[in-house]
């Protein structure tokens, strides 16, 4: 997967986390709020990992 996907991945997931966190302590389930919780925490691992992949391309291009 390219770095861009794993970006777009990563922020989608992020977003879609975050809903179900909110809605989820909205209405008061905790199940979805941990969800919620845990997807949005994906999101970042994989925002970090694209990020971390443009790093090592840039470093290699430079060389």
């Amino acid at each position: 997967m390219s770095s861009i996907e794993e970006k777009i991945k990563g922020v989608a997931n992020q977003v879609t986390g975050k809903i179900k966190e909110e809605v989820g302590h909205l209405t008061n389930d905790k199940e979805l709020e941990g969800e919620g919780v845990a997807q949005n925490l994906k999101g970042k691992v994989q925002k970090t990992t694209g990020d971390a992949k443009d790093a090592v391309k840039s470093g290699i291009d430079k060389l």
